[in-house]
């Protein structure tokens, strides 16, 4: 099982990027979430999607990113507007192989990681 991440970088305050997450080697993965964890800090919750495609974003990121997911592709994407210097964070997707009936939003809850992508916003 691999999650391959794309993406990230470096963008001013204001700007967009956009993440990406394929999955390898797996039969079914029912959720899809990305997690990020800031320098000194835990990692949090960022947003997540169910195989039907209900998503459930943070509170703080809510209006401004946006979680989706090609199931043909295997992919799921982070799709992140209107950057804030407190967005910057190494960035992980996630995939969950158990059928729940709500949005993981624990990291435990978890099986599989990408590798992790590093944004960083700044002027």
């Amino acid at each position: 099982v691999q999650l391959v991440q794309s993406g990230g970088g470096l963008v001013q305050p204001g700007g967009s990027l956009r993440l990406s997450c394929v999955t390898s080697g797996v039969f079914r993965m029912y959720g899809m979430g990305w997690f990020r964890q800031a320098p000194g800090k835990e990692r949090e919750f960022v947003a997540g999607i169910r195989w039907v495609s209900n998503t459930y974003v943070a509170d703080s990121v809510k209006g401004r990113f946006t979680i989706s997911r090609d199931n043909a592709k295997n992919t799921v994407y982070l799709q992140m507007n209107s950057l804030k210097p407190e967005d910057t964070a190494v960035y992980f997707c996630a995939a969950d192989s158990v059928s729940r009936n709500r949005v993981p939003t624990a990291g435990s809850e978890y099986a599989y990681w990408g590798q992790g992508t590093t944004v960083t916003v700044s002027s």
